[in-house]
């Protein structure tokens, strides 16, 4: 299968095959793209976005804009040992300031996300599409949320794709101050102590960089994340899906 001429629609394409969890795509390399965009068109099917992450690409666009598949150069991740919890968020953490709750309400989370005010931002890349398709992702087991509840209260999270030993961050949000970080930090640890081996962040930011976040070259990416997904599919789990369980059961929250 391969793409055909560029769609300049807004959005994925109708006209393009919908792939199942199941298929697989082969995206251009990235290591051969000018820059960082990879490729334009296609869809967000399950098995489009899966291949997309396997091959270190994925969905960033406007909503007037049509698909276009990304794969940034350099990379921004976070290694294990370099996660960093302040000592004011381990006193929040320690105190049980938030209740941390894990996929009890994903599309609370990814719908926050697409609504929460950012600075320098006019609007959202997380379009309706991509709410669907990642709710979709969710209900079958690949997209995950980590949630701060505080009364009772949705006051902050993030969402993402965990492949294998390979955790793709998407976006969080904030009601409250220091909710998010809560949610991200406790996900953190638990998938690190689970044998994480980087969560990719994928563009740099202050608050990111503040976590343990560094940049990697795209190269460099592209090989660790061969090497984790090539290492999961070696421990007996060859389609690489996080299927161990319900995540709220597994991290006892």
């Amino acid at each position: 299968m391969r793409f055909g001429p560029p769609s300049f629609r807004p959005g994925p394409d109708p006209r393009f095959p919908r792939l199942s969890e199941h298929e697989r795509f082969a995206f251009p390399r990235p290591e051969e793209a000018g820059g960082d965009i990879v490729a334009v068109g296609g869809n967000l099917s399950p098995g489009m976005l899966l291949s997309a992450y396997e091959q270190g690409i994925f969905p960033w666009y406007n909503p007037e804009d049509p698909l276009i598949w990304q794969s940034p150069d350099p990379r921004f991740v976070i290694f294990p040992q370099k996660l960093h919890v302040s000592s004011s968020m381990e006193k929040i953490l320690r105190r049980g300031d938030f209740e941390i709750a894990f996929d009890r309400d994903f599309p609370a989370v990814i719908k926050n996300c697409a609504e929460i005010c950012r600075k320098g931002q006019k609007g959202t890349w997380i379009t309706g599409d991509i709410i669907d398709a990642y709710t979709e992702l969710h209900r079958l087991g690949w997209a995950h949320s980590a949630e701060s509840y505080a009364g009772g209260e949705l006051a902050g999270g993030c969402y993402g794709i965990r492949l294998g030993n390979v955790f793709c961050g998407e976006s969080m949000f904030a009601r409250r101050s220091n909710a998010s970080k809560a949610a991200f930090l406790t996900l953190a640890r638990l998938l690190f102590a689970d044998g994480l081996a980087f969560i990719d962040c994928q563009m740099p930011t202050p608050h990111l960089a503040g976590l343990g976040g560094e940049e990697v070259g795209r190269r460099e990416f592209l090989s660790l994340l061969g090497t984790s997904l090539a290492e999961t599919r070696s421990a007996g789990n060859p389609d690489m899906a996080d299927r161990r369980g319900n995540w709220a059961e597994r991290y006892g929250r």
